[in-house]
């Protein structure tokens, strides 16, 4: 006799500037996931296929909580475009208007959503501050919820994005917990990354708190205190006020887009 279970979990699929996430809107109803069960959820050959999971949460102070996972089922730490996707989903939830003030594991962040067709959206989003990083001539060292390694590169198109961002990821000169990694190329003043996230161990196409790095890195390479960033298939916008060497008032602006809504099913 088989006594398995099936359980469900609605769900929404979102990404942002192609760094895809899997949505669970858990403010009615407490949801506990397993690492196993989100690595699994997660993988783009057995599951929904994503760079994380983010659960929707209440909130007693705010409009709503953020936990986020990356796809190895960890949680982890801030991730940009997680938190302006999570703002989308919110809005498309109808538990937002069009802004909000919400809890993060790196402090409180506030949105704003505006809907630019039924699955669209362009979401600003607050940063951290950035008080402290340490700069070198090729690369910065810094945390912008997530810590960040920016190497200034020459040529994108070529590199070994895997290997190279594996050696940093994984240098313990660096990091005793291990970097995201971000390359950036200034060619004529536009400027673009890829990036090599830690959790994923891969590149992905996009990276919220790595498009912040490299703004901020290039404020201090090149100057500027509004900076486009241009990743894989979008543009992302950072802008900032600069007091010093302190990074002020940092905002992150870029696409959001809802792919599609599922239910994933699974034994118990």
């Amino acid at each position: 006799m088989n006594n398995t279970i099936n359980q469900s979990i609605k769900f929404s699929k979102f990404h942002g500037a192609g760094n895809d996430f899997i949505m669970i809107n858990a403010t009615k109803e407490q949801i506990l996931l397993s690492d196993e069960l989100i690595y699994k959820m997660c993988d783009r050959r057995i599951g929904i296929g994503a760079d994380g999971l983010i659960l929707l949460m209440p909130s007693d102070n705010h409009d709503f909580k953020m936990k986020y996972y990356n796809c190895d089922g960890k949680e982890s730490t801030f991730c940009g475009n997680g938190g302006r996707c999570i703002a989308a989903f919110a809005y498309d939830q109808k538990i937002i208007n069009g802004t909000a003030t919400y809890e993060a594991v790196d402090g409180i962040h506030n949105a704003k959503v505006s809907e630019l067709s039924s699955n669209e959206y362009h979401v600003e989003l607050t940063m951290r501050d950035i008080l402290s990083y340490k700069l070198n001539d090729d690369s910065l060292l810094i945390d912008t919820g997530s810590p960040h390694y920016v190497k200034k590169v020459d040529d994108l198109e070529n590199l070994d994005i895997i290997n190279k961002g594996a050696a940093i990821r994984y240098d313990k000169s660096i990091s005793a917990d291990g970097v995201n990694v971000d390359f950036l190329l200034n060619k004529d003043g536009v400027i673009r990354i890829r990036t090599y996230e830690r959790g994923v161990e891969n590149e992905t196409l996009a990276c919220g708190t790595g498009v912040t790095a490299s703004a901020i890195a290039a404020s201090l390479w090149f100057g500027g205190d509004n900076i486009d960033i241009h990743t894989q298939i979008a543009k992302l916008n950072v802008r900032f006020r600069k007091e010093n060497n302190t990074f002020r008032n940092v905002v992150l602006s870029g696409p959001a887009t809802h792919v599609f809504d599922g239910i994933f099913i699974f034994a118990k």
